[in-house]
């Protein structure tokens, strides 16, 4: 079993009925609309509900922060990396190459959901689980974003090429910048470590490598700022493909490596 705290990550678990709930605590000493709301879906969707103490559920979730509720859920399974590859083309996935904080986490999946992402790929070892702080980062995103995870990024990323999916890489020594990039075909945008970035077997497997251009002092955005940035840059120029391209895209001409 795992917890979930918070309105929104229970009330998103709900919904997308990603999630088999054992049952849901709340807190006796909270009573408002958007509380109510959340007990009301739990209702509609058959699940149990005690009402505690507000000192029971910070000890279940182990942080004052749960907002007056905490779901026993049973542990999320993950999808394998072919069933990213699913659906309707062209397809937009994520790949973390070992992130560590699950606030960044859980923003880079918020971020992924937000802008139309089709699938996000985990590593299963030296990375933030998908935790229950994650999920609340995510305010709720979590649970509607499909999530596969892997044992070898490379490995993985070696099969989304064979899938003929370009990797591409953020890295601030990139070729070129994000925005001149061409994501109207299969893509996955690849994000590295907090503070290290791409493992170097990782960079080297990337058909491309991307940077940030940084106008002010500092040389680089928090990872979850950046993924996001690149991710809703994809967004929109997928959403005008069919009217125009950017001036300065890189032509799909100029993109070797695809397989390599």
């Amino acid at each position: 079993m795992e917890i979930l705290y918070g309105l929104h990550p229970v009330e998103e678990a709900l919904r997308s009925g990603s999630r088999q709930f054992d049952h849901v605590c709340v807190a006796r000493e909270r009573h408002d609309h958007r509380l109510q709301k959340v007990i009301d879906a739990a209702r509609e969707n058959g699940v149990r509900l005690r009402f505690e103490p507000r000192e029971e559920l910070t000890r279940l979730a182990r942080t004052a922060g749960h907002q007056g509720i905490v779901a026993i859920v049973r542990t999320r399974e993950f999808l394998d990396l072919e069933d990213l590859l699913t659906g309707p083309e062209p397809r937009l996935l994520l790949a973390l190459d070992g992130i560590e904080d699950p606030q960044n986490l859980g923003a880079l999946l918020r971020s992924a959901d937000a802008s139309g992402v089709d699938g996000v790929i985990l590593t299963e070892r030296r990375a933030a689980p998908l935790s229950a702080v994650a999920v609340k980062a995510s305010a709720g995103a979590a649970e509607h974003v499909r999530i596969a995870r892997v044992v070898n990024l490379v490995r993985a990323l070696d099969q989304l090429k064979e899938q003929n999916i370009w990797c591409v890489g953020l890295d601030e020594r990139g070729d070129f910048s994000y925005d001149q990039y061409d994501f109207a075909s299969n893509t996955v945008i690849v994000l590295g470590r907090e503070g290290d970035g791409l493992h170097d077997l990782v960079r080297r497997t990337c058909d491309h490598l991307l940077r940030i251009p940084m106008a002010g002092a500092v040389s680089s955005l928090n990872v979850s700022a950046a993924g996001a940035v690149v991710m809703f840059e994809a967004a929109r120029q997928r959403r005008t493909q069919n009217q125009h391209q950017p001036a300065e895209a890189v032509s799909r001409k100029k993109q070797k490596g695809l397989g390599s």
